[in-house]
């Protein structure tokens, strides 16, 4: 089935991400996010007398960590400093929210990763002899982007 003309669709290269603990900060643009997936268990459960008949029930959700990477630049890598400075001695539940823009820059649809906190920050390492980007990495950990908690 064809697209309709005015559909929006989402741009894997235009996204941007924010944080909204301990206070709510835009994190900026993003050259790369990896890790938004989830992974569902399944439950089987077979009666002895219906002998191979089986019901299948949803289990645990898995969600693996996000990773984002980006070119270094002055105000953007600052901002991940300062949330990195706020969050590394006590985790305060917060979400971050991963939004995908269309090329006008109108947001298509969002990722709300609920309980978030970074696990690791890295830089590539520095070459007097390359011309190459410094990149910065983020990694992180949450509880997930669906409405799968049960009580």
């Amino acid at each position: 089935m064809p697209l309709k003309d005015q559909a929006m669709l989402g741009l894997g290269n235009r996204f941007k991400v924010s944080v909204t603990v301990p206070s709510p900060m835009e994190l900026g643009s993003w050259a790369k996010a990896e890790g938004l997936d989830v992974t569902f268990d399944v439950c089987e459960y077979r009666a002895g007398d219906a002998w191979n008949h089986r019901w299948f029930f949803p289990g645990a959700t898995k969600y693996k960590p996000v990773t984002l990477s980006r070119a270094v630049n002055k105000d953007d890598t600052g901002k991940v400093k300062t949330w990195l400075n706020d969050t590394a001695t006590k985790h305060v539940p917060g979400d971050i929210k991963v939004v995908l823009l269309d090329s006008q820059s109108k947001e298509v649809t969002d990722w709300l990763l609920r309980s978030a906190m970074p696990t690791k920050w890295s830089i590539t390492g520095f070459d007097a002899g390359s011309s190459k980007l410094a990149i910065e990495t983020l990694e992180i950990v949450h509880l997930g982007f669906l409405e799968d908690d049960v009580s």
